[in-house]
């Protein structure tokens, strides 16, 4: 007898947790997409030598990071972006091909002036975005970050 009532607790317990575990809430199971891990700070400067703004960067300084780049990134905090450091300094040119999210990008010379940039640019387009000027660094925040903090062509990165 004492077996049979070991028996229902136990089922009566499996019962009980199994009923609770459904209840608890779920995901909607959408893709949460990779997670940008800050590891440097980066600073915009103007022309009189002050810093306009500074952000957190996962740093792409080799050639599979920078082949990734912020493929499959579904979101970030306003301040974080990513720089792409290049071995020398060239014309270059990136696209949005399996990013879907929209972002600022920004070409950068060697000596660390930006020479070009693109505004809020198109997620998963495959059009290219070139340099237009040779540049060895790109730095990517979330589209509209540099019009926000009043970043422009010209200025300089410092990081």
């Amino acid at each position: 007898m004492r077996l049979s009532k070991l028996f229902t607790v136990l089922v009566f317990g499996c019962a009980l947790a199994c009923s609770n575990t459904e209840k608890q809430p779920t995901t909607d199971n959408k893709p949460v997409g990779r997670i940008v891990t800050p590891e440097a700070e980066l600073s915009f400067i103007a022309e009189d030598g002050s810093i306009v703004s500074t952000i957190d960067i996962a740093i792409a300084d080799e050639q599979p990071e920078r082949n990734q780049g912020l493929m499959d990134v579904r979101s970030m905090d306003e301040n974080l972006g990513m720089l792409f450091i290049f071995e020398e300094e060239r014309p270059l040119s990136f696209w949005m091909a399996n990013t879907p999210l929209s972002l600022d990008i920004m070409y950068v010379n060697s000596d660390s002036t930006i020479v070009r940039i693109y505004s809020n640019t198109t997620p998963y387009s495959e059009t290219t975005l070139p340099s237009e000027a040779p540049a060895i660094f790109v730095v990517e925040t979330n589209a509209g970050y540099a019009l926000a903090k009043g970043i422009t062509e010209g200025m300089k990165i410092r990081f």
